[in-house]
């Protein structure tokens, strides 16, 4: 890999941590632009979950400090999805790259959906809160699955993970969010083992998308009232799109129609 490209892997981690401050979902445009720039998927997978852990220990201890997080409370979440994450790294390791580039394609797509819907506005807290359980074994299920998500691919993961608190266990929206870092905190790090295990992490890329982060989440988080939300929304909408649609081979298959 050419100096240049490790530049564009350093602005791509202060993207990624100015959208993860701004608009969240940093993993959305991380992991298709590792692979454009001719990483294998699953390297590209593996190696972003650095950034991540780095990201999440930082975001929890400030959470911490502010009294928003009860392991205790939270530990019946953090059991199911880090068991369904450890399930869903030792899926995604035995894919082969032809199919996992379809598969993060699709799945990117559907995030972009998503995202047109704008969870935000259906996602609402309620005024009083109450700190719960699981109490179901669907919501077990429904946090395995999440994790087993965020241990397949993590890009988009926080959205599903919020939903899930708030709509599911019942969180204001502030604590949902400190909580929905908490267990990515919680599995990550089982995740990355596994992909260390399997020899698909690039740690040259990781040390520089780990340092763009924090630089990115950083003047996000000191400057954030300079910067248009709504467009860097739309930035991050666009580059889901046309990733999605060139990871599961929609261009070549344009091409091909007119030829």
């Amino acid at each position: 890999m050419e100096n240049i490209h490790f530049l564009f892997v350093g602005l791509l981690g202060i993207l990624a941590g100015f959208i993860n401050v701004l608009a969240a979902s940093g993993s959305i445009v991380v992991l298709p632009m590792l692979i454009f720039l001719g990483i294998e998927p699953n390297v590209a997978n593996g190696t972003n979950r650095v950034a991540i852990l780095v990201q999440n220990i930082i975001a929890v201890r400030n959470f911490r400090k502010q009294k928003l997080l009860s392991i205790r409370t939270n530990l019946p979440i953090i059991i199911a999805a880090f068991i369904g994450a450890g399930v869903g790294t030792l899926t995604v390791v035995q894919i082969n790259k032809e199919d996992l580039n379809v598969i993060i394609g699709a799945l990117l797509l559907i995030m972009f959906f998503l995202m047109i819907l704008k969870p935000s506005l259906w996602i609402k807290s309620s005024g009083e809160e109450h700190l719960h359980k699981i109490q179901h074994k669907s919501q077990w299920v429904l946090f395995f699955l999440i994790g087993f998500y965020g241990g397949f691919i993590q890009a988009g993961v926080g959205i599903f993970l919020i939903a899930a608190l708030v709509l599911g266990i019942k969180y204001q929206l502030l604590r949902a969010h400190a909580v929905k870092l908490l267990v990515m905190l919680a599995y990550t790090p089982l995740s990355l083992a596994i992909f260390i295990l399997y020899d698909l992490i690039d740690w040259k890329i990781a040390i520089i998308l780990s340092t763009g982060h924090a630089v990115g989440a950083y003047v996000a988080s000191r400057y954030a009232r300079y910067f248009n939300v709504k467009k860097l929304t739309i930035l991050l909408m666009t580059i889901v799109l046309l990733s999605s649609l060139k990871l599961i081979g929609f261009f070549k298959f344009v091409s091909g129609f007119f030829k």
